[in-house]
C-alpha cells in the first residue's frame, strides 16, 4: 500500500500536482498543496505518482506501507 505526504513548508504553489491529479491534490487559498486523500485508489494512483515526480519543490513524497 502507498501513502502520499505533503510538506507544506516546501510547497511553492506551482499547482502541477492539482493539474496532474485533482482527485488527490488541492490547493488552499495561498496556493499551498492540500491532500484530498493520502491513499490514492486504483484509478488515481498512476497520476498521483506522476504528480509527485513533477513537483518542482519536492514537497510531495510517496511512502510504502
Amino acid at each position: 500500500m502507498m501513502r502520499i505526504t505533503a510538506d507544506t513548508d516546501l510547497c511553492v504553489g506551482s499547482g502541477q500536482c492539482v493539474l496532474t491529479e485533482p482527485a488527490v491534490f488541492g490547493q488552499d487559498d495561498d496556493g499551498i498543496v492540500t491532500l484530498l486523500t493520502d491513499r490514492p485508489d486504483d484509478e488515481t494512483v498512476a497520476q498521483a505518482r506522476d504528480a509527485v515526480t513533477l513537483c518542482p519543490s519536492r514537497a510531495l513524497s510517496i511512502l510504502r506501507e
